[in-house]
């Protein structure tokens, strides 16, 4: 193996995208002490607020992309909808991590299923579908019951319709508006976990355990950690996720989202190749958060530690709690073991990720209660 030269405190992060996950690594950054630079088409964005530098500019100027990897020491993105041309410019004059691969895989549900098959990762059955006449005869293999989603750039919900006997077909592909799509195994699950974990570029792992995830309206609603699951179900995920970064040649952090069957099995549902909603946790929880361990591993910094000093839940802030009045701030608050993470977004709406809450507690469903408990105390009357 090469040798691997670090990174070192005093270099300057470059980060592709510009949301929350970007201004927690570039929250992460800033203490360890490096520069960030951050390059989206917004601006005034949470990760612009606290990055040293702000690129504004559109994904497909690559001149100016290439202007933005001249002044940076790595490059990393904070969500997998960057365009591949994107990643190669920066790629002419920094390194990119993780690699391009990577996010060509994950950021395209069809060739992140196909990858997964053909490594034997364990995921329900799906077809490519390109036309109507495909996804009928699909759809009656499948027992006329299915969800069929966009092939690329969809997350939280977004780009899929549940199909059941009573769908009319014709109006869902014309719904959906795409020249390609997947059609999946419509999965009878009892839950949901994902395995938020990081490799070093030396083929060092590390994971946060399981965490069992709650969604609402296809968003993630409350995660909590430890997931009470069995000791084997725990392995299997943990050695899932161990063996998808290293084919992947991951180095950075990449999150594994399952549906745990009612017959116990495990299925892998979607790849995400950087911090993940479900590891928010970790900054209150651990040693080392799922954005520092980014840092870490995407300057060859030895991986921190995972341990999980007390049993956590996060619960998601979003804009729907702000329709009526401002959030109570200093209710929620009340609870001492209860730490607040707003992201620095000034118009919020329904649906749109505002913060989130962390909670610790004796145990992970006494977290959960916590964390519940201190959100529903925002809607107080001030």
């Amino acid at each position: 193996m090469p040798t691997l030269h670090p990174i070192l405190p005093g270099s300057t992060i470059g980060v592709l995208g510009s949301g929350q996950l970007g201004r927690m690594l570039a929250i992460a950054a800033r203490r360890m002490g490096y520069r960030v630079i951050t390059y989206s088409p917004e601006t005034d964005t949470p990760t612009g607020q606290v990055a040293d530098e702000e690129f504004t500019a559109a994904y497909d100027d690559l001149d100016r992309v290439r202007d933005f990897a001249r002044k940076v020491d790595v490059v990393t993105f904070e969500f997998e909808n960057v365009p591949s041309a994107t990643a190669n410019a920066a790629m002419e004059f920094a390194p990119v991590r993780p690699n391009g691969n990577t996010l060509n895989t994950t950021q395209h549900r069809l060739r992140e299923k196909t990858f997964l098959f053909t490594h034997g990762f364990p995921v329900a059955r799906f077809h490519r579908i390109d036309s109507l006449e495909t996804l009928r005869r699909a759809y009656e293999g499948f027992d006329r019951r299915g969800v069929l989603k966009t092939a690329g750039y969809g997350y939280d919900g977004k780009g899929q319709i549940v199909l059941n006997p009573t769908t009319d077909l014709a109006d869902a592909w014309a719904k959906l508006n795409t020249l390609e799509a997947v059609l999946e195994e419509l999965i009878d699950f009892e839950g949901e976990v994902s395995v938020v974990a990081a490799r070093g570029a030396d083929g060092s792992f590390t994971h946060w355990g399981v965490v069992e995830n709650h969604h609402h309206n296809h968003i993630l609603d409350v995660s909590t950690a430890p997931a009470t699951i069995g000791l084997s179900l725990h392995d299997q995920a943990i050695e899932i996720a161990r063996g998808i970064l290293e084919t992947l040649q991951v180095v950075g952090v990449l999150c594994v989202e399952f549906f745990v069957t009612r017959d116990q099995r495990l299925l892998v549902n979607e790849l995400a190749p950087r911090p993940h909603n479900s590891g928010h946790f970790t900054l209150d929880a651990s040693p080392t958060s799922q954005f520092e361990q980014q840092l870490r591993a995407i300057c060859h910094l030895p991986l921190g530690s995972t341990q999980l000093l007390r049993p956590a839940a996060m619960a998601n802030l979003l804009g729907d709690l702000w329709t009526s009045a401002p959030p109570n701030w200093p209710a929620a608050l009340a609870f001492a073991d209860v730490k607040l993470h707003l992201y620095g977004k000034a118009r919020p709406r329904p649906g749109r990720k505002m913060g989130h809450l962390t909670a610790l507690a004796d145990t992970p469903h006494a977290a959960r209660q916590l964390v519940c408990a201190a959100r529903a105390a925002l809607s107080q009357p001030v």
